[in-house]
């Protein structure tokens, strides 16, 4: 009896014993039908295949697209199937088969990367399929040894309340956003309100398990520290699918005090910011006073680990100009500020299990790292040119403080490069309803980019992997392989000296380039 037969008996027995129709249609014009019946015979069950003739496949696809000017699916390829995976001999089966059968495969945990390239390809040519991880999210804490397990396709916010649960005295140091996936997230570095007392989320990851491009299952003994190096930041979707990640955890007060003080323009605000430059890399590491800049304000917010009765004499000595009083103290649970942070005042603990925050307005995020304050005339030339963004949408400007932990790590030993001498990281985001209005916001912020330039970071000028950015350059593929010379333009932005490196573990690991996409690391054959 043929291979497809015999498949074809199995699917029609569970139909009738189990009362389920498949949402499977495979038919002869199918391009992935060799990839579905391979991922059969690997006994992954077809409920969780969802192909281009399913009636689950747009539903899967946009489940998790959180730029909404992604979902229109006619601009770019999408993927031939999408597998809801369950556990890593799914992912294994995944990469076989794509191996077999000429499918590359790109994994998606929380939907973020904001160029959309975990569920989309700009090459018409690209058949590939979507790993979905968000059906692998379990968080495992150990409370007594301080470490957790967690699986890539959680959320920040499961990770987060999953640790609060089993031990309310611990903490881990990554970002303010819950419906983040955690695979991504790790993969890219991941810092957030506690990276001045703790560093970045990779600098806390001690183990992980790994699909590789043979569809290998590898934890940190069997792939090897050059390969366990490169996963700790060296971005997503370059050398395999990371499974789950270990995780060492940081202990927290039992309060925490965060604060918004709003300045606007008009009532020396720009001042403020000047100053902050200077003030905030150099603050004691338990407090992190972000900036969120805007047309008409801008936002000083913070959070102290620590009691507000302690905060204000803090702030007293090194940022008096910004006359902070108890009334703008918000005491609270660490876990609590997870959701007053990112939601707001009125958010709830449970509110960060929520993963569906999927945005209604279109966005283009842009980033940039400063290592010299920028003076006072170029910020007050900033706020004037954002003054027209209210003419085609809206923009946000967050500043991150560097300093602290963050900076006293080596800047090699993990692929997030960009650690000693950074004041403060930078991220644009513009904002703008419908595709009409599209031209107008994304030339105003090429715009905005271009005029930063001589008062940020050079040589190069550097971005963060996780704010992706396909303005700075996409891959070109020679010989069935992309390009290192074209990669470098961009990867030396977001790796600086670490990019040649991670190349390298690149052509150890997957020198045939299996894990690729528009901005993955290339191979570099020495």
């Amino acid at each position: 009896m043929s291979s497809s037969r015999t498949i074809l008996l199995i699917i029609i027995f569970c139909i009738f014993s189990c009362g389920y129709i498949p949402n499977i249609h495979v038919v002869a014009s199918d391009s992935s039908k060799g990839f579905i019946h391979c991922l059969a015979k690997k006994s992954i069950p077809p409920w969780l295949i969802h192909t281009r003739s399913s009636s689950s496949y747009t539903s899967i696809l946009k489940s998790s697209i959180r730029n909404p000017k992604f979902l229109n699916t006619t601009a770019s390829t999408t993927p031939l199937c999408i597998v809801s995976v369950k556990r890593a001999s799914h992912i294994q089966a995944a990469v076989v088969c794509g191996r077999r059968h000429r499918v590359r495969v790109r994994a998606r945990s929380g939907g973020h990367d904001y160029e959309g390239l975990s569920y989309r390809a700009e090459d018409r040519r690209e058949r590939f399929a979507v790993v979905d991880l968000s059906g692998m999210r379990s968080v495992r804490v150990d409370a007594a040894g301080g470490t957790a397990w967690v699986q890539s396709g959680a959320t920040l916010g499961e990770l987060y309340h999953a640790i609060w649960s089993s031990a309310p005295r611990l903490g881990f140091p990554a970002g303010v956003c819950p419906t983040v996936g955690v695979g991504g997230h790790f993969s890219g570095g991941g810092f957030g309100m506690l990276q001045r007392k703790y560093g970045l989320a990779v600098d806390h990851v001690v183990n992980a398990t790994l699909v590789d491009a043979r569809g290998q299952l590898l934890n940190r003994g069997a792939m090897g520290e050059d390969l366990f190096w490169a996963i700790r930041g060296g971005g997503g979707g370059s050398f395999g699918i990371v499974v789950s990640w270990h995780i060492e955890l940081v202990p927290v007060p039992p309060t925490v005090t965060v604060f918004d003080v709003v300045r606007t323009p008009e009532h020396g605000a720009v001042d403020l910011l000047t100053k902050w430059q200077e003030i905030a890399p150099r603050m004691p590491d338990d407090i992190m006073v972000r900036v969120i800049a805007e047309p008409r304000r801008v936002t000083f917010e913070a959070m102290y680990l620590g009691t507000c009765d302690e905060l204000l004499p803090l702030m007293r000595r090194h940022f008096p100009d910004l006359a902070m009083t108890s009334a703008d103290c918000h005491e609270m649970r660490w876990i609590e500020s997870i959701p007053y942070i990112h939601l707001g005042s009125n958010a709830t603990v449970a509110d960060i299990l929520n993963r569906t925050s999927i945005s209604r307005i279109n966005t283009k995020n842009r980033s940039d790292y400063v290592r010299r304050p920028i003076p006072n005339t170029i910020w007050k030339k900033i706020f004037t040119a954002l003054q027209k963004v209210t003419t085609f949408g809206e923009f946000q400007m967050y500043i991150d403080p560097y300093g602290g932990k963050i900076g006293s790590i080596h800047e090699s030993a993990t692929p997030f490069p960009h650690r000693e001498g950074v004041l403060y990281n930078m991220q644009y985001i513009t904002y703008w309803n419908g595709g009409a209005n599209g031209t107008a916001a994304l030339e105003w912020s090429g715009e905005l980019y271009k005029f930063m330039e001589p008062y940020v970071s050079r040589s190069p000028r550097e971005a963060y992997a996780n704010y992706r950015d396909l303005d700075l350059g996409r891959n070109k593929v020679v010989d069935g392989v992309s390009s290192y010379d074209a990669g470098k333009v961009w990867g030396q932005r977001y790796f600086r000296h670490n990019f040649e490196r991670l190349a390298a573990v690149k052509a150890m690991v997957d020198p045939d380039d299996y894990f690729r996409n528009e901005q993955s690391i290339p191979p570099l054959f020495k």
